[in-house]
């Protein structure tokens, strides 16, 4: 049977700082996040499931990503848990802001990798995740592709 691919796109607005890091990205900012989603799969054949036709309902692959990502990161503040902002973590906590404490660096790159696990983790058998794309400006992305990580 044929495999298709779709792909559902996101956005979420995220702060972070990089602890350590030698340039501007070591103070606090933020960014308007682009995340794009694709899975692979055969469409159903079955005239009689409502979803027929469909490799994923867009509203089922929408409901796992926002769950496991978009509502806990979306106008949250990520940091290292092992940074020396530790404090001001705390602070925005106790002010009942949403702050992320991780257990990496919170760039792009680890970010996709983190967000392809736990949409992984997720997906409904016979659907795998092909690909997720995380942009952090117009020109600056990271991409997970499955095929890379056999």
């Amino acid at each position: 049977m044929a495999k298709v691919r779709i792909t559902k796109q996101f956005n979420f607005e995220t702060g972070h700082a990089l602890y350590g890091y030698d340039g501007k990205c070591k103070n606090v900012h933020g960014h308007s996040y682009k995340l794009n989603v694709t899975v692979i799969g055969s469409p159903i054949q079955d005239a009689s499931n409502v979803k027929n036709g469909m490799v994923i309902d867009f509203g089922d692959l929408k409901k796992i990503v926002n769950e496991e990502i978009v509502d806990i990161w979306d106008h949250a503040t990520i940091l290292n848990k092992n940074t020396p902002h530790i404090e001001i973590a705390e602070e925005l906590q106790k002010r009942g802001h949403m702050v992320i404490l991780s257990d990496y660096q919170p760039t792009s790159e680890n970010m996709v990798i983190d967000f392809a696990h736990k949409i992984e983790n997720k997906l409904p058998k016979g659907i795998e995740l092909h690909s997720v794309r995380l942009s952090e400006t117009d020109t600056s992305f990271a991409e997970w592709f499955a095929s890379d990580n056999l």
